[in-house]
């Protein structure tokens, strides 16, 4: 299995670094062939000169602010098959890679899988609040994958797909700057090929957009604009803060 990494990353040089050591002994340990692309995304501070500093790690700029700016240069600069798009600020856990590359292998027709965050550095009552809202959103893509046939659920930093369904799905929105890209690849995936969510697929992240705007304000945002894309086709809403650790 071949298995390209894109990291978009801005200002993100106090977690850059985690992230990278993560994937790198994750691809050490599995034996896979993989590249490593991070994306710069104008950053000001040390992200690019850090990235730089791992051995197989290739950093490339992308000059147009925004996610999905940087992840669709990314997937353009990248060559394998099957492409991992992954956040700056999250890290894999031991055996990610194996579930991956089981997915793959046992459900071939599949053309991407997707799992949810745990968020390692919120508190307890907060990580179990998060837990339930990924239950409800499970059952929401249950009916809507198998039951309305509208489309799947996917988590935009945790994410591998097919090249070449995602080249069949036409590529990135860039004018959806935040809110609603991952939904928006959910839908135009899954009329592709099966776009599979599961739990078997975590992936540790930062839990620092949830600390600064709320939980519950952040699952609102996030369910609003899921149900916006998945009826109108666009998100809700447009503006968002970048929330970086001090």
């Amino acid at each position: 299995m071949q298995l390209a990494f894109v990291i978009p990353a801005y200002n993100e040089e106090n977690l850059i670094g985690k992230c990278l050591e993560s994937v790198i002994k994750e691809v050490d340990r599995s034996g896979l062939d993989v590249e490593i692309i991070v994306v710069d995304n104008v950053s000001t501070d040390r992200t690019v000169e850090i990235a730089k500093s791992y051995a197989g790690v290739r950093v490339i700029s992308e000059s147009e602010k925004g996610p999905t700016f940087a992840r669709h240069t990314g997937f353009e600069a990248s060559r394998a098959e099957f492409v991992a798009v992954i956040d700056a600020d999250t890290m894999l856990p031991e055996g990610w890679l194996d579930v991956v590359e089981n997915i793959f292998t046992k459900k071939p027709e599949l053309v991407a899988v997707s799992g949810p965050y745990i968020y390692y550095d919120l508190p307890f009552w907060q990580r179990m609040l998060v837990g339930g809202f990924y239950c409800l959103s499970f059952i929401v893509y249950l009916l809507v994958r198998f039951v309305f046939k509208a489309g799947s659920m996917v988590q935009g930093g945790n994410l591998v797909m097919r090249r070449s369904a995602w080249i069949k799905a036409g590529g990135y929105d860039t004018s959806i700057e935040f809110y609603g890209d991952d939904t928006d690849m959910a839908v135009r995936l899954s009329k592709v090929g099966p776009v599979k969510w599961t739990f078997k697929l975590r992936m540790l992240t930062s839990g620092r957009r949830l600390d600064g705007e709320g939980v519950f304000k952040t699952a609102g945002t996030y369910t609003l604009n899921y149900f916006w894309i998945l009826l109108r086709g666009r998100p809700a809403t447009k503006e968002y803060k970048d929330v970086r650790p001090e």
